[in-house]
């Protein structure tokens, strides 16, 4: 009788007690990175004042992925390493569940800010009929880095934008917009560009005529073909890198209005016949007026299929945001740094994500994965990067910014919903992914622990946020 008391007893306890759910802690610190916390340190409360509380009923946009960028100085400092340490890299970066699971990278369409040197896949003067269009080059860098990551992750979606066109379709036969004078640069370098070829923001560099638009658009085509070829598949384009910048790199500037002609007559439709999404930009202006000329364009816009963002642009997204709510956005360039890599700039980095994407993107790209140490470009621009490379030892290191991207890219998984916040404590970002489990990521700037209280659903947690540090928590 006595145990029969004590099993009906028990059999009440269960039922009537919550389970504790299932909880996950990472934290990182300019001192330590990604280290687990016992997950009773995560405590469940009950009928106590919050601090900040996760709306579970207002989901916002959906999370289409995190990513990086596939450049040539990305491919050719990882190439140094051994082949064990090479795969390592890749594996954490790319293979789901394991570290990153980068999911959307970007890549260029030619050269860029971070190639070996200039080109474009066809130089041939007046080659309208693109007969001797090339991705050879290609094959020695981007191609191999490509297909190393989809070998860990065959499910990567890889967008494309050009830096410049060929040199023949521009008015000023060259690759770049001014010449490399900037103190910001390193005046060791050159692009060899005479004082008649500098342009400026706010012009046409690419010649306006017909049948150079139907070129350039044979030339996106004939990418898109090129890569299928080498079983990569490019989903979509975005039609011009920073469109209003004048750089001595790389670079092509062009008016909304000019864009909006070469998009709505001919790249659109190019590559709507391709299968091929076409996304406007990248826009790194905080004029949203910039994007309304194409996006109120009747030819245009039924070709654009979202917008992305970078540097400047993020001050413009917001306004983009709430006047298109449907419209899908894009992260396309995380700001870059200056190859310090340091703690301070990690923190920034911070702030960039959170304004991101509070502002509605359903993506968000890193730039450089890997580059040698001190991060500097063929065009003497020092920039950070996810993993640095050591040239004279043949080591690697991951960066502050691997780390704190990771502590969001790992769990928040595709089509996780993002979930806005309010209360006194906001420097956090929530999700919820498909399988119900909740993702926090939170800051902690202040030189002292904090132990803000959050209410996520049904749930009512109190963390112990050490000083200076970003914290993961997922619950499931």
């Amino acid at each position: 009788m006595k145990n029969r008391i004590i099993l009906i007893l028990c059999l009440l306890y269960t039922v009537s007690c919550n389970v504790r759910p299932d909880v996950e802690w990472i934290v990182s610190t300019s001192e330590y990175s990604w280290k687990s916390q016992s997950p009773d340190s995560v405590k469940f409360l009950k009928n106590v004042k919050f601090d900040a509380e996760v709306d579970v009923q207002n989901p916002q946009q959906t999370i289409e992925g995190f990513g990086t960028c596939f450049n040539e100085l990305g491919w050719t400092s990882l190439s140094l390493l051994s082949e064990i340490d090479r795969e390592n890299i890749m594996k954490e970066l790319f293979a789901p569940g394991i570290g990153a699971n980068f999911t959307v990278c970007r890549m260029p369409v030619a050269a860029n800010d971070f190639s070996r040197n200039w080109y474009s896949y066809n130089e041939t003067d007046g080659d309208f009929e693109m007969k001797n269009f090339s991705i050879d080059n290609d094959k020695e860098t981007l191609i191999p880095f490509i297909k190393n990551a989809l070998k860990y992750n065959p499910d990567i979606k890889v967008w494309a934008s050009p830096w410049s066109p060929p040199q023949w379709m521009k008015d000023n036969k060259h690759y770049a917009c001014k010449p490399l004078n900037d103190p910001y640069f390193d005046l060791n370098f050159t692009n060899g560009m005479l004082p008649e070829q500098e342009r400026a923001e706010g012009y046409n560099m690419f010649i306006q005529e017909d049948e150079y638009f139907k070129a350039y658009a044979l030339y996106f085509a004939k990418f898109i073909e090129a890569y299928r070829a080498e079983n990569i598949n490019i989903s979509m384009v975005m039609p011009q890198n920073e469109f209003n910048s004048c750089q001595p790199f790389p670079s092509c500037t062009w008016t909304a209005a000019g864009l909006n002609r070469f998009v709505g007559k001919f790249l659109g439709p190019k590559m709507n016949e391709l299968g091929v999404e076409l996304v406007f930009g990248t826009m790194e202006r905080p004029d949203p007026l910039l994007v309304d000329t194409l996006l109120k364009d009747p030819e245009s816009s039924k070709y654009i299929k979202g917008v992305g963002f970078q540097w400047a642009g993020k001050e413009s997204i917001g306004k983009i945001h709430k006047k298109y709510p449907e419209l899908k956005l894009y992260q396309t360039e995380q700001e870059c740094g200056n190859g310090k890599n340091s703690w301070e700039y990690c923190r920034y980095a911070w702030t960039l994500m959170k304004h991101y994407l509070e502002n509605g993107v359903s993506v968000y790209d890193y730039w450089n994965t890997s580059l040698e140490e001190g991060g500097m470009s063929r065009w003497g621009w020092r920039q950070n990067s996810l993993v640095t490379v050591n040239s004279t030892d043949k080591t690697y290191k991951y960066t502050y910014e691997y780390w704190l991207l990771k502590h969001v890219s790992k769990y928040v998984l595709k089509d996780a919903k993002f979930l806005p916040v309010s209360g006194t404590f906001d420097n956090l970002l929530s999700f919820k992914n498909i399988d119900g489990s909740y993702v926090v990521v939170l800051y902690n700037d202040k030189n002292e622990t904090v132990k803000p209280v959050i209410k996520i659903g049904e749930h009512t947690v109190s963390v112990s946020l050490q000083p200076d540090s970003f914290n993961t928590i997922v619950i499931k």
